[in-house]
């Protein structure tokens, strides 16, 4: 497998100014396909300055998009690196997810391995971390040794071994991507539909995949506020996919809640490493199981979503999805030793201090605020405010109780992992206040999978029309 490049371009047909193309988007006018291109070009020739390129991405911002400049844009954005290419004989079996973010999401790690247990090809391109939600990449490298840096020649081989990887994206896959995402950092222009949407669907694109399922969440702690704000995306993001050919879903998930009960990463880590011993936290289960049912699904490898997450579960049970991973980190640098013998009572790390809260009223647990959690974590040093901040592994917490479930007064709800400085007064009330106990019954909580949005050709990938299916709580 090679990378081939796309970034030579022949010559625009039309001459344009950059000032000219901002001041058309700031009118509210569309951009044309050339246009686009131009900025593009322009950008990765670094001839355009930094206060126009912050300019247009406020004016996109603004004024958004149609659906013809976004596919536009996630062309020019593919076509300014390289478009990694796989054997023949895997085609129909290269599948990946991407996640919108969220707190104790650590769904990749044991999906990757399962769908490679049943027989798929995983080139999972993951990020890092910033602000409060944690990056896969982050969790993965608790594990000492294991190296995301893996070149295309590289991911070819771990896919020939193991059948998955999970790698960070490399200087040439989208090079455009990193230079306007970096931008959009810092000018508050980041949640931009058509801008995230041609950033995460450049990239997949890039991957050449067969299939692909987006996990777009809602709630307090997720990028979209409202289940209609994630709606949104998640069409955006689908159409662009199916009109690019590839048959895409996305899951439209909540995310008030932690998922699981770790959040940090190295006890993320061996949370995973339980749901691939076939326990653990029931709402992560579902997520692997239903995700990587739909994949199969989608790309003809189950005859439906449910018989797809049934082999999944299989996999996750009899232990072929466990060896799966321990040969993935082998192959991506963990020693044999260590690799070998991963499992969820594997010492990755241990935090110099822990302090348990307690629940401070008698009642049901309605819901554990995820994002102050996560935000206080990141404080003590387990996450990041900028790309260059070093973080802590060993840091993070355990959720001692879930939604639903009575508790009484004084029974310990949450375990901090911590260095120093210890909690302070203002952080622990605060995770006092993320825990919200009410005098309900108990009460077995919903599904997270509250929507699902399906392409109707999920083979051909060639039908632009979404419709939105209700996910069978």
């Amino acid at each position: 497998m090679m990378a081939t490049t796309t970034a030579e371009r022949c010559n625009d047909t039309f001459q344009f100014r950059i000032a000219d193309i901002i001041g058309k988007k700031r009118n509210g006018l569309p951009l044309s396909s050339q246009e686009i291109r131009h900025v593009v070009k322009e950008t990765m020739r670094g001839q355009v300055q930094d206060s126009q390129l912050g300019a247009l991405l406020m004016a996109i911002w603004l004024r958004g998009m149609n659906s013809e400049e976004t596919m536009s844009l996630t062309k020019e954005m593919v076509a300014s690196g390289c478009v990694l290419t796989w054997p023949e004989e895997w085609h129909g079996l290269l599948v990946d997810k991407h996640s919108t973010g969220g707190v104790g999401d650590k769904v990749s790690l044991p999906l990757a391995p399962a769908l490679a247990a049943c027989g798929c090809k995983v080139p999972m391109i993951s990020g890092r971390g910033l602000g409060h939600t944690g990056g896969t990449l982050d969790k993965l490298e608790s594990v000492p040794g294991f190296s995301s840096k893996q070149s295309p020649e590289q991911m070819l081989e771990i896919l020939h071994s193991v059948g998955c990887c999970i790698v960070g994206q490399s200087a040439n896959l989208v090079p455009a991507d990193k230079i306007l995402y970096e931008m959009r950092d810092v000018t508050a222009t980041v949640d931009s539909l058509p801008l995230i949407t041609a950033s995460v669907m450049s990239k997949k694109v890039a991957e050449s995949l067969s299939a692909l399922i987006l996990d777009v969440k809602f709630g307090e702690a997720a990028q979209s506020p409202t289940i209609e704000d994630a709606r949104r995306l998640a069409h955006s993001l689908v159409s662009v996919g199916v009109s690019l050919g590839i048959p895409t879903i996305a899951l439209i998930t909540n995310m008030d809640n932690p998922i699981g009960h770790c959040v940090g990463n190295s006890l993320e880590v061996i949370e995973a490493l339980k749901c691939l011993e076939g326990k653990g936290p029931e709402d992560l289960r579902e997520l692997v199981t239903r995700t990587g049912g739909y994949l199969l699904w989608l790309c003809g490898q189950a005859v439906s979503e449910s018989q797809g997450a049934e082999k999944i579960a299989k996999v996750l049970d009899d232990g072929s999805a466990l060896q799966c991973f321990r040969k993935m980190m082998e192959a991506q640098g963990v020693q044999p030793d260590i690799a070998r013998s991963l499992n969820s009572n594997s010492n990755l790390g241990k935090a110099s201090h822990i302090e348990e809260l307690i629940a401070q009223t008698t009642g049901t647990v309605e819901l554990i605020r995820a994002r102050p959690i996560a935000e206080i974590l990141n404080a003590l040093g387990a996450g990041r405010k900028k790309a260059t901040d070093v973080i802590n592994h060993n840091i993070g917490a355990e959720i001692l109780v879930k939604v639903g479930q009575h508790v009484e007064k004084g029974f310990p709800w949450i375990r901090i992992h911590y260095e120093k400085p210890p909690l302070h007064d203002t952080q622990r009330q605060a995770l006092q206040n993320a825990l919200c106990i009410t005098d309900r019954p108990a009460f077995t909580p919903p599904s997270l999978i509250r929507d699902i949005i399906v392409s109707h050709d999920k083979k051909q990938g060639n039908d632009t029309t979404v419709q939105r299916e209700k996910a069978n709580n």
